[in-house]
């Protein structure tokens, strides 16, 4: 296994769409087993393949305390989302620091697939629904920052270039 590196927003990688998985291998398996590594370490409790330069529909998520309970969503898709909104603080690895509120839907059935490439569907709410939401935008090419005013949005583009001019300086 290997650490991956995590894009950071504004890369334009960021918004490139993610592409299906037509091949379950070991290069899947390979790619989810690196993100897992790398979602753990950041530490995070979602990462899409996306934000790891990877454009394939490939997400690993765990909300647990003891982060012992990875899921794997492959192909994702929401079959359903409640009409019911909530909104919760959403931070993401790829926007380091950064937490606000974004309003989804409370609930949603997805079908994905596993590592195996076994279908399955799931009924996530709470926090789970959110990361899926969120993760899947990521394939979509959306950062979750795009639900912000353009203001908040170019406050925070504007603080994380500049921490990337100033780590840059002191690694250059």
């Amino acid at each position: 296994m290997a650490q991956l590196n995590i894009l950071r927003y504004p890369d334009p990688r960021l918004h490139k769409i993610a592409q299906p998985v037509t091949v379950f291998d070991a290069r899947i398996k390979q790619l989810v087993a690196d993100m897992a590594e790398t979602m753990y370490a950041a530490p995070g409790v979602g990462l899409a393949a996306t934000q790891v330069d990877v454009h394939e529909q490939v997400v690993v998520i765990d909300v647990s305390d003891e982060g012992k309970n990875l899921q794997v969503f492959i192909n994702p898709e929401i079959l359903w989302a409640s009409d019911e909104k909530r909104i919760y603080d959403e931070g993401c690895l790829s926007v380091p620091g950064i937490y606000d509120g974004v309003e989804r839907p409370a609930r949603v059935k997805v079908r994905a697939f596993d590592a195996d490439g076994k279908a399955f569907e799931l009924d996530a709410d709470d926090l789970l629904a959110v990361c899926i939401q969120h993760e899947m935008d990521h394939l979509k090419g959306k950062v979750f920052v795009e639900y912000l005013s353009p203001l908040k949005r170019n406050r925070i583009k504007t603080k994380l270039q500049k921490e990337e001019r100033e780590m840059k300086k002191k690694a250059g």
